[in-house]
Parts: structure tokens; C-alpha cells; sequence
């Protein structure tokens, strides 16, 4: 990397679904009213959407009041990282079909408790970035205006 190249690039949506299904691990950020909340959630894609389970409690309390969410799925390693970032309207899935359909997802909660409760996100967008990553420029050098 040059000290003038651009150390971010926009991902296509299709690069950015590439890189939801490497991943298990994202974070659903709700809100109702003033009162903004992040959960972290094990996921797992579908033709509809993204998946996750859970439980009778805050956060599935907070997506009947307000379904719109967004989800976020980053990853980093020493010269590299991205992030995605999934807007969508999340529902607890309640037909025997839509359940059926999401237990063949193989989704399996990450720590021994009891989470009867499929959701679903179906996206309304889709956008990531991806970043190189390399020491600071230097300050005190030839700057771009």
C-alpha cells in the first residue's frame, strides 16, 4: 500500500453475503423508543434471510415492539478486515412450516440453555467494507489535499 492508496473498499452486496456465511457470529442492535440495545447472536443463513434463536427475554420483547434492526458481522486478522452491515425487519417465526424449515439450518445454541425461539431478518439492505490494514502514515510526511 502506497501512502496515497485508499485503505478502504466497498464490497458488492454479493461480496458482503460471501463473507456472512464465513462467519457465525454477529451482533443485532435493536431499538425502542430512545433506548438502543446490542446482543451478541449465533446466526446462520437462509434462502429468506439470517437466523438466530433465542429465548423469551429482553431481546425478543424489543423486536416485537420494533422489528426494524440491524445486524453487523465483522472480522479482522493482522493485515486485513471487514465489516458488514445488515438492515432488515426481524420476526419470530411461529408457522410450523417456517420452523420446520429453519431447524434444517442445524443452528444449535452456543451455550447449554434452552432457546425455543427461531427469528428471522429479512434484509431490506446490505452493505460492507473491507480495509487493509498497515501502520499509520506518517504524520509529520507529505500529505494528499
Amino acid at each position: 500500500m502506497t501512502p496515497y492508496s485508499d485503505p478502504v473498499r466497498i464490497l458488492t452486496e454479493a461480496e458482503s453475503w460471501d463473507r456472512l456465511r464465513e462467519q457465525e457470529l454477529g451482533r443485532l442492535v435493536t431499538r425502542v423508543g430512545d433506548t438502543i440495545d446490542i446482543f451478541p447472536v449465533n446466526y446462520a443463513l437462509s434462502a429468506e434471510g439470517i437466523l438466530f434463536r433465542t429465548a423469551p427475554g429482553t431481546k425478543l420483547f424489543e423486536l416485537t415492539v420494533n422489528a426494524d434492526v440491524l445486524f453487523e458481522v465483522d472480522r479482522h486478522t493482522d493485515t486485513e478486515a471487514w465489516s458488514v452491515i445488515v438492515r432488515g425487519h426481524a420476526t419470530a417465526l411461529e408457522r410450523g412450516v417456517d420452523v420446520e424449515r429453519a431447524e434444517m439450518a442445524k443452528l444449535r445454541p452456543w451455550i447449554p440453555t434452552l432457546k425455543r425461539v427461531f427469528v428471522r431478518i429479512v434484509p431490506t439492505s446490505v452493505s460492507g467494507r473491507a480495509f487493509a490494514r498497515d501502520a499509520e502514515p506518517d504524520r509529520d510526511g507529505p500529505q494528499m489535499y
